[in-house]
C-alpha cells in the first residue's frame, strides 16, 4: 500500500488529536490504528534481530518493549504535548513510580504539591524511603514556599496543577526558573487540564505525566499512563526503566485510548461550558459555602488561568453547608450524576475526598493541604447543562 505522510507537529492541537499518531505504513489501507495484538515480532533475518537488539535498526522486537498500537498513542499524545517522545504505561500510577525510580537516587530529595492526588503522596510518604528517597509537600501556588522548601538534595520538584482535588494552580513558568536554578527537574502532573488545555513543556516543565484514564481516554472504560518528555536524555533513561520494570501497556489498552483521544477537543469544548454555568449555579446556592473553580473570577489563581491555559477544564470542588453531613447528603441524592471516583469521562462524577481518593492521607495532613471534610469533587461530563442543575439543585435541597 501507499506509505501515508507523515503529519507536520505545526498544526493545530484539534487536529493533532485525530490525525497524530496514524502508522505511516498502511497494510490495507485502513484509517483506524489495528490492534497489533501480538506478543512478539519475527525477524526477516538473524541479522535484522542482532541489529534491532542493538539499537542499530528500527522495528519491533517484543511488545513490553515496543508496539505498534501502542506506539501510535504515544506518538499522538506526545504530539499534543509538543514533547520529543511519550511513553505509555499501564496505569497512570505506573507512570509516576516510573519516573521517580528511574530519576532519583538514595539520598535525594522531592519537592512535591502539597494537595497532590493522594496515591502519588503515600508512594512518596511510604514507598520511595524504602530506596533512601526523602520528599517534603509544600503549597507550590506560592514560588517563595517552593524556594525555602529546597533542600541541597532536591533533583524533582513534581507539581500538579491545577491540583487534585482543590483546583489550585501553580506557575509554571517561576516552578521551572526555580527548579532549574537549583538543579533540579521539574515533573507536572497535567491530568486534570489535559494537554488541550495545558502543555507544560512550552513552560520550562522537564517531564509530563498523565492518568490516560482520565480526560484523554474519556470514557471511564480503560485505565492507562503516559510520560512526555522534553529531552531525548531524559526519554532513554526512563525508557530503560520502564521497559525493565514492565509496566507498558497492552496494545488493546493502546487502540481503546487512541480511540478516545481523538474526541477530546469535542468533550473538553462541551464539558469545561457546563462547569462554567455548573460553577455560577453552585455560587449562588444557599446551601453551598464557597465554590473553587479556575474559571470564576474570585478564584485566587484566576490570572495564571488564563496566561497558562487554554481553558478552564472541567473540575470543580466546592463546599457545602453542615460539613461532611451535608456532602453526605448531596452525594446520596443525586440522581443523574453518578458518585464514583475517577474523572474526565463524558459522564459527570462525585465524590468526597476526604473519605475516598485521600483517606490514606492523614488527617492533620489532608486538612493543611486544604482537603477538608465539606470539600466535593465533580467532575461535569458533557450531559446537557440544565439536566445537571436540576439534579444538583433537587440534591442539595435536600440539605438540612
Amino acid at each position: 500500500m501507499k506509505k501515508r505522510e507523515s503529519h507536520p507537529h505545526s498544526m493545530h492541537k484539534a487536529t493533532k488529536a485525530i490525525h497524530m499518531g496514524i502508522l505511516e505504513d498502511s497494510i490495507y489501507g485502513e484509517v483506524s490504528v489495528p490492534i497489533f495484538q501480538s506478543s512478539t515480532f519475527a525477524f526477516p533475518s538473524a541479522e535484522e534481530g542482532a541489529a534491532r537488539f542493538a539499537g542499530e535498526q528500527p522495528g519491533y522486537i517484543y511488545t513490553r518493549l515496543k508496539n505498534p498500537t501502542v506506539h501510535a498513542l504515544e506518538e499522538n499524545v506526545a504530539s499534543l504535548e509538543n514533547g520529543f517522545g511519550g511513553m505509555a504505561t499501564a496505569t497512570g500510577m505506573a507512570a509516576i513510580s516510573t519516573v521517580f525510580m528511574a530519576l532519583l537516587d538514595r539520598n535525594t530529595h522531592v519537592l512535591s504539591t502539597d494537595s497532590v492526588y493522594g496515591a502519588t503522596r503515600v508512594l512518596l510518604e511510604s514507598e520511595m524511603p524504602r530506596f533512601g528517597v526523602k520528599s517534603t509537600f509544600v503549597d507550590t501556588s506560592d514560588p517563595e514556599k517552593i524556594k525555602k522548601a529546597l533542600q541541597p538534595e532536591t533533583r524533582m520538584v513534581y507539581v500538579e496543577t491545577p491540583t487534585n482535588p482543590t483546583m489550585i494552580l501553580t506557575d509554571l513558568g517561576a516552578a521551572a526558573k526555580i527548579a532549574h536554578d537549583h538543579g533540579a527537574l521539574l515533573v507536572v502532573d497535567n491530568t486534570f487540564a489535559s494537554p488541550y488545555l495545558q502543555r507544560p513543556l512550552e513552560y520550562g516543565a522537564d517531564i509530563v505525566v498523565h492518568s490516560l484514564t482520565k480526560f484523554i481516554n474519556g470514557h471511564s472504560d480503560v485505565v492507562g499512563g503516559m510520560i512526555i518528555t522534553k529531552k531525548d536524555d531524559t526519554f532513554k533513561k526512563i525508557r530503560r526503566v520502564l521497559n525493565l520494570f514492565g509496566g507498558t501497556m497492552d496494545p488493546h489498552q493502546a487502540w481503546l485510548i487512541l480511540r478516545g483521544v481523538r474526541t477530546l477537543p469535542l468533550r473538553v469544548e462541551r464539558a469545561q461550558q457546563n462547569a462554567m454555568q455548573i460553577a455560577q449555579f453552585l455560587s449562588r446556592h444557599p446551601k453551598v459555602a464557597w465554590v473553587r473553580y479556575p474559571g470564576l473570577p474570585n478564584h485566587p489563581q484566576h490570572p495564571l488561568a488564563k496566561k497558562q491555559m487554554d481553558g478552564f477544564g472541567s473540575m470543580i470542588c466546592f463546599g457545602v453547608k453542615n460539613g461532611l453531613q451535608g456532602g453526605v447528603t448531596l452525594m446520596n441524592n443525586v440522581r443523574l450524576i453518578t458518585l464514583a471516583v475517577s474523572l474526565g469521562g463524558v459522564e459527570s462524577l462525585i465524590e468526597h475526598p476526604a473519605s475516598m481518593t485521600h483517606t490514606s492521607i492523614p488527617r492533620e495532613e489532608r486538612e493543611e493541604a486544604g482537603i477538608l471534610d465539606e470539600l466535593v469533587r465533580l467532575s461535569v461530563g458533557c450531559e446537557d447543562f440544565e439536566d445537571l442543575r436540576e439534579d444538583l439543585e433537587q440534591a442539595l435541597d435536600k440539605i438540612p
